[in-house]
């Protein structure tokens, strides 16, 4: 596991990343990125930690979305993406309970 710096909302943050996942996790903190910088841009919150769930909220509902217009997949494929989110949203969990001037 390698660890990579980011920036989300102009803040730091230092990541583990499995050797091969530093593309796809940039990809990822790009997407977060616009998506905040979106709902701040649009000045009616202010809050990080808000701008972070309502980001999370707009990405799940689009995956969500997407997931009930593909067509249906092996249950293991399934799982792994549930899986991946899952770790992904434990990272943010994570990322924002260290963040001390989120309020």
């Amino acid at each position: 596991m390698k660890q990579v710096e980011v920036t989300i909302l102009g803040q730091s943050y230092l990541l583990a990343c499995p050797e091969d996942g530093q593309e796809a996790l940039l990809q990822a903190v790009a997407t977060v990125d616009r998506e905040m910088s979106a709902i701040r841009d649009a000045g009616k919150v202010k809050a990080r930690e808000r701008m972070a769930v309502l980001a999370a909220l707009n990405l799940a509902y689009r995956l969500a979305e997407r997931d009930l217009s593909a067509p249906a997949r092996p249950s293991s494929i399934a799982g792994d993406a549930r899986l991946d989110l899952d770790g992904l949203i434990r990272r943010l969990d994570e990322v924002l309970a260290e963040d001390g001037r989120l309020l």
